[in-house]
């Protein structure tokens, strides 16, 4: 006779961690809208059910914060995640404040930087025949870089910065809510962007730091209080986001060899780099879940979550829906554009990710100049170290062997 294990989402959990897309099959399957009563949290995980909590901020309200640890839940949740933690006009009046200082044209004004920073540290890191760890020297510095210039960070501080960054989300075994060390490095980076302000104040600059203190609309301008949570945004969510991209996009385009060597085949030929990137986004996506607070009962077949409630919207898990996509567990750089059109990775309605188009600018040139210098490339799989973060999937070392051209 056969049992079925007891399903249970922990995101806490390290093993869960490793692998957490059984559990979330399972939770498709059999509990579309799940309850952790231990932890007091409902959770989605159907691709519909996901989409269409992102476009309903009626229901799903971002003002208790995106985090799941206690600690980190609450009213206040919007003085470290900037309009993360907020919803309706507050959020709409923030975000577009911001956005006249985050503007589209200065991120692409970035791609030169960021080609500049790529070809940097690729000449540092790769050697022929020989071993790097593509997470610290590469994928761990060049994000970082990216967000500190435009934030005007000196270079001397940014190890610390994306050090105290790391902290922010790392999770302990055992601990389920915010660490101590992460609560220590969460106010060192608010009183260091508190002191980036000063200096502004009394030398302003041209980098976005100075611009968000003088963008303003009808005379509204940002707080100082909301620039450091920007920043601190910024710094937390930006940085190992994309960090986590690359080292993603990496770890699975090796473990398919006959899918790299069409990736890697002509130097010349950089065109099956933006799929690499979408399918990575699709197939183990960098945030894997964010909260809400209900303001409304949500129903999912007969199960009702009452208003009130905390709630999961599982990312990850919408991205590997078989009712979407097809053979969801592959990792597949030939899946149609219409499918990868599909992919939640940076949300959606109101609250879709402000860095998407530089998380993608900055990924997209990264690996293209690695397809012109490298002809194949071999990552230790079984020595690759995890990330323990409840929301966030990805490496903190991940070995890597070249051969060049």
């Amino acid at each position: 006779m056969t049992t079925t294990a007891q399903l249970v989402l922990d995101p806490y959990d390290y093993a869960f961690q490793e692998d957490p897309y059984p559990t979330y099959a399972r939770l498709r399957a059999e509990a579309p809208l799940y309850h952790n009563a231990e932890q007091d949290f409902w959770a989605l995980t159907r691709h519909a059910d996901v989409a269409a909590a992102f476009r309903d901020d009626a229901t799903y309200s971002n003002a208790m914060g995106v985090s799941i640890d206690r600690s980190a839940w609450g009213p206040d949740a919007h003085r470290v995640m900037s309009f993360l933690g907020m919803d309706g006009q507050r959020q709409q009046r923030l975000r577009s404040l911001v956005s006249r200082a985050f503007t589209p044209r200065r991120v692409r004004e970035l791609a030169p930087r960021v080609q500049h920073l790529t070809e940097h540290y690729l000449d540092l890191a790769l050697r022929d025949g020989e071993e790097h760890d593509w997470i610290g020297e590469v994928a761990g510095r060049l994000p970082m870089d990216v967000i500190s210039e435009m934030m005007g960070v000196p270079e001397a501080d940014r190890a610390e910065v994306r050090r105290q960054a790391d902290l922010v989300v790392h999770r302990e075994e055992g601990v389920r809510d915010v660490p101590q060390a992460a609560m220590e490095s969460s106010l060192w980076l608010v009183g260091y962007y508190a002191d980036m302000l000063a200096q502004r104040r009394a030398r302003p600059t041209e980098d976005l730091t100075s611009a968000l203190m003088v963008a303003e609309i009808d005379g509204d301008r940002l707080s100082e209080e909301e620039i450091i949570a920007f920043l601190f945004l910024m710094v937390v969510a930006g940085n190992e986001t994309t960090t986590k991209l690359l080292g993603n996009a990496l770890f699975h385009l090796g473990q398919h060899p006959d899918q790299a060597a069409t990736v890697f085949a002509d130097p010349a030929d950089v065109s099956w780099v933006t799929p690499w990137i979408e399918e990575t986004l699709r197939h183990d996506t960098s945030s894997q879940m964010v909260a809400r607070h209900l303001l409304r009962d949500v129903e999912v077949d007969g199960v009702v979550a009452p208003a009130g409630s905390k709630l999961l919207v599982v990312i990850g898990s919408a991205n590997r829906d078989e009712t979407v996509f097809t053979d969801p567990a592959r990792f597949d750089l030939h899946r149609p554009q219409a499918e990868l059109s599909k992919i939640v990775s940076f949300g959606g309605g109101r609250h879709f990710c402000l860095g998407a188009n530089l998380a993608r600018l900055e990924a997209r040139i990264v690996l293209e100049e690695y397809v012109r210098r490298v002809a194949s490339f071999e990552v230790d799989h079984a020595r690759a170290r995890r990330v323990h973060s409840v929301s966030v999937r990805g490496f903190a070392g991940l070995p890597v062997t070249v051969r060049m051209r």
